[in-house]
């Protein structure tokens, strides 16, 4: 992987990270503000306690929210790109083993090169109309 797709692939994580742990924030948020609400109106211990607190208590679940939805983003997404490379590299052994070449990572990166090269001259001819 060169470096300017390793790039795209950070920032694409880097983007679903963010928007899931806001999603998951406000998800959370909305729960503690919600259990705050009924405690206060339920039990009388939990009325007595200070705001700041109760408050408190929100912010964890706004904060807890926020890391475990950018936590199973993040996890989804290596597995999604784990699943991928795997079947790319398979793609690549059997490629390899019928021209007789032993897919070593210079032979596998070589022939991802190749690949990604043959795609590009494709997309780039133009194709003939009838």
């Amino acid at each position: 992987m060169d470096r300017q797709t390793r790039k795209q692939d950070i920032e694409h994580a880097y983007d679903l990270q963010a928007r899931a742990a806001v999603a998951g924030a406000a998800r959370f948020t909305t729960i503690g503000i919600g259990l705050a609400v009924l405690g206060h109106y339920t039990w009388p211990t939990f009325r007595r306690q200070t705001l700041p607190f109760k408050g408190f208590l929100v912010s964890v679940f706004t904060i807890f929210g926020l890391v475990i939805g950018a936590e199973n983003a993040l996890l989804s997404h290596e597995a999604e790109r784990r699943q991928t490379e795997s079947v790319l590299r398979k793609q690549a052994r059997i490629e390899l083993a019928r021209r007789g070449l032993v897919a070593t990572e210079t032979e596998i990166a070589k022939w991802k090169a190749e690949r990604l090269a043959a795609a590009q001259h494709d997309q780039s001819t133009p194709t003939p109309r009838s």
